[in-house]
């Protein structure tokens, strides 16, 4: 039992000092990367059950995932560059209240986008998926995008108008 004490506490160590250097910023993008691997792996079996699997499409998702890893990397450095600018050039101002928030925002876009898509492929794997997850989830990223509106200062009213 003093093992398992020890384990925990071990573990508890670690985490704390991982959130200290990395902040809650760093488990995001953890959390962004472990959902990318697991939707691959999560398709991959999907495919392979239905016997559908194909090396090409395969491929196609690893690009796809690069072509994420891209976006988020922009976006990154966009949300420094910007802050930056503000920061260190009084005389630039923008018509909108920037809080240096796109990375995360695009982070969690894309980590919502991937759950759902992990339900999906679970689903064809024979799991039984409430409809109120996928109903959550399309409500989460739907919040995620008006906040980027938000952000760009594009309003949905001035839209429909």
């Amino acid at each position: 039992m003093e093992h398992l004490t020890g384990l925990k506490l071990g573990i508890a160590a670690v985490v704390g000092a991982l959130t200290g250097f990395w902040g809650w910023f760093g488990w995001l993008v953890l959390g962004w990367l472990a959902c990318m691997m697991l939707d691959y792996l999560s398709g991959t079996m999907a495919a392979a059950s239905k016997g559908q699997w194909a090396s090409s499409v395969a491929r196609q998702g690893i690009w796809h995932k690069t072509g994420m890893i891209i976006v988020v990397m922009v976006s990154g450095g966009a949300d420094l560059l910007i802050s930056t600018v503000l920061t260190q050039i009084p005389a630039i101002q923008l018509p909108i209240a920037y809080s240096g928030m796109l990375c995360p925002i695009v982070l969690c876009w894309y980590i919502i986008t991937e759950l759902g898509s992990i339900v999906e492929n679970a689903a064809a794997l024979g799991a039984p998926v409430p409809s109120w997850l996928l109903k959550l989830l399309a409500a989460g990223e739907s919040a995620l995008e008006n906040a980027g509106d938000l952000i760009a200062g594009e309003d949905k009213d001035d839209e429909q108008q």
